[in-house]
């Protein structure tokens, strides 16, 4: 509807006591229009939308840094526990399921292994939590400022991108510690991790927006995550768990393409001597970058469909 101010005020010479025109609906939107006024929280068209978010790119940017340095600032070691949190992720299962459970038997070089798959899984789940609360957890900036919604979602991916970077210098000391010098492939990775942030902000912009309208989907998430976790060869070989008729033909399939396990997947081709890059399967990058764009995008999308309705519930 349009703002009270957007009426103008009477002519100066109106008699005092004299009563104020009425306008019918079509009339008043005629005189808003006239006067320049638009609606008051209306959507922007979604050309104007991005062009808002490349105007708000340094506040993203800022934001994204903020939460980082706080994200931690009350721990003693502080920042330490951005690379200490998945190295102990990547102990723990390293002592259930390549100790106990005996699983490295079957995974040539099995610590990198593991500790790629710790590191790039952690990337993809804490996006998506941290979507979760984006608008939620931000609903005073919400309700003060205005400003187009979809920085926040897009700010706390930026955010886990950047913790990514500091987890990235731990692995590749790990990778060298046990024989997994540099080579041309490594450079695989980059274009690998730009698709799984694409992929992941979108996915972040879905559950941003349901959990909205829906606080609960925070409480449900760290439940959904953790199965798709164990869905996606974080700590097991896909390969080897397929291998002879242990499962379904569809089942074979959903799991190939099940984009955690994708992403994955390209990052230990590009960093891992015994898988090698050169062996793996053309249409691994196809799968990643449909998934890139289908999510990145449709997540864009919908959640810019709900952006005048945002901590207004």
């Amino acid at each position: 509807m349009v703002s009270q101010t957007a009426i103008p005020p009477a002519p100066a010479d109106t008699p005092a006591g004299a009563a104020l025109p009425v306008y019918a609906p079509g009339e008043l939107a005629a005189l808003a229009a006239r006067h320049g006024l638009t609606m008051s929280g209306a959507r922007p068209s979604l050309v104007a939308y991005v062009r808002q978010l490349w105007g708000r790119r340094h506040f993203i940017t800022a934001f994204a840094t903020a939460k980082l340095t706080a994200q931690y600032s009350q721990a003693k070691l502080g920042q330490i526990w951005q690379i200490m949190t998945p190295l102990l992720n990547a102990t723990v299962y390293y002592f259930i399921f390549g100790v106990l459970m005996n699983t490295k038997r079957d995974v040539e070089d099995f610590v990198p292994f593991l500790v790629t798959g710790v590191f790039i899984w952690t990337f993809t789940s804490s996006s998506i939590t941290a979507g979760t609360r984006a608008i939620s957890g931000n609903l005073g900036l919400v309700r003060a400022l205005h400003f187009p919604r979809a920085s926040l979602p897009i700010a706390l991916a930026l955010q886990q991108l950047q913790q990514l970077a500091f987890s990235l210098g731990a692995l590749v000391l790990i990778l060298v510690a046990f024989g997994q010098f540099p080579e041309p492939s490594w450079l695989l990775a980059v274009p690998a991790l730009f698709l799984q942030a694409v992929f992941n902000t979108g996915v972040s912009m879905v559950v941003a927006r349901l959990a909205a309208r829906t606080p609960d989907i925070a409480q449900l998430m760290p439940f959904v995550l953790r199965t798709w976790m164990y869905a996606s060869g974080v700590m097991w070989s896909v390969d080897t768990m397929l291998k002879g008729d242990r499962v379904p033909h569809f089942v074979l399939v959903m799991l190939e393409c099940n984009p955690a396990a994708v992403f994955i997947d390209l990052m230990r081709f590009a960093l891992i001597d015994s898988f090698g890059a050169s062996h793996l399967p053309p249409h691994v990058w196809a799968i990643a970058a449909g998934w890139a764009l289908v999510c990145g995008l449709g997540g864009f999308v919908y959640f810019w469909q709900a952006e005048e309705r945002y901590g207004r519930g």
